[in-house]
């Protein structure tokens, strides 16, 4: 039986993520307002989000290797034609991240929490021996030589936007929680305060300590991804996993869970709709080069947000499954 709350909260990701790539690739800096507080709170943590419910999504349907292989594949392909426009985006990433998870499908707990405190280990290595600013112009988020062999592994692993090390921590957390009885409302209550005492937890380094170098070691920022980053964003979303999974019942009693579960079960579809529609507009009406303010950004992308609900529950009781759905169901059948 399918857990809904789990596509609700992969459309609130989702529309996070709509927030943070509007105001990144509408070139609006943040001004310190709420608009602007909001979008950078949400920032590598919406994402993070995403990838710990695609872990999810893998053991609750008990993936095998073949179908995540296939799955992997579609990915990759779907995200390397959207780096063409969008060079922020994560389904190549994903592919890695599916990839890399297939020793781990049927791994005991132990094993998945061994491999995220490897992967922490590893990221915390790297950072200490590469240089995390290689390849990049970060005054107009330009990374030289991507298309290269060495510049892409370098990208994707290390220093792109959602690197494998360490992004790929949050998907075994998902392996993990997705074992978890997510209908248990006691699991849930747990979910949503050790979550929160975890993302409390993981920024208290950066607000504690005085030495500069330290701090910025110990950064939660989502650049670069350090330990703290990494333990703060997971916290965040099994806190935000949990919250919504405990309020599912009440959406559904107001009648508002369709609107979010629809457009959730299609947040691939949509995810490449947002960068070829809402940007594409966006770039057609000449407002992809710092025009807009912070609340302008911010409001176009919750009519984004809106527009891709009733789009979703339209599609999905037409069709069923999001046009991406429906590929990625015919890939992995084959």
């Amino acid at each position: 039986m399918r857990v809904t709350g789990i596509d609700t909260a992969r459309f609130f990701a989702y529309c996070g993520m709509v927030l943070v790539n509007f105001r990144l690739a509408a070139e609006v800096s943040s001004t310190g307002d709420w608009p602007s507080r909001i979008t950078d709170a949400l920032e590598g943590r919406a994402a993070a989000l995403f990838v710990v419910l695609a872990g999810v999504g893998l053991a609750l349907g008990r993936a095998r290797t073949s179908d995540t292989l296939k799955r992997a594949v579609v990915l990759m392909t779907l995200g390397l034609l959207n780096l063409t426009i969008f060079e922020a985006d994560i389904l190549h990433f994903y592919a890695f991240y599916f990839l890399a998870a297939l020793p781990f499908l049927s791994a005991s707990p132990k094993q998945l929490w061994l491999a995220i405190l490897g992967i922490l280990v590893l990221s915390m290595a790297a950072h200490l021996v590469l240089d995390y600013d290689r390849n990049w112009t970060w005054d107009t988020l330009y990374y030289e030589g991507f298309w290269t062999v060495d510049g892409f592994a370098l990208h994707t692993l290390f220093n792109g936007w959602h690197p494998v090390l360490p992004w790929l921590a949050f998907l075994l957390l998902g392996l993990w929680l997705g074992r978890l009885p997510l209908r248990r409302r006691s699991v849930q209550l747990t979910m949503t305060a050790v979550g929160s005492l975890v993302a409390a937890a993981g920024a208290l380094p950066q607000h504690a300590l005085q030495d500069p170098d330290l701090r910025a070691l110990l950064d939660t920022a989502m650049i670069p991804p350090g330990p703290t980053y990494v333990i703060a964003a997971s916290g965040s979303a099994v806190a935000a996993l949990g919250l919504v999974l405990l309020l599912q019942p009440v959406l559904d009693r107001l009648r508002i869970a369709p609107w979010l579960i629809a457009p959730g079960r299609m947040a691939l579809s949509l995810y490449l709709l947002h960068i070829l529609v809402g940007m594409g507009t966006l770039e057609a009406l000449g407002l992809l080069g710092g025009q807009l303010s912070t609340s302008g950004i911010f409001a176009i992308s919750l009519l984004a947000c809106a527009v891709s609900a009733v789009f979703g529950v339209l599609w999905t009781r037409a069709f069923g499954l999001g046009p991406l759905e429906q590929l990625m169901r015919w890939v992995v059948k084959r």
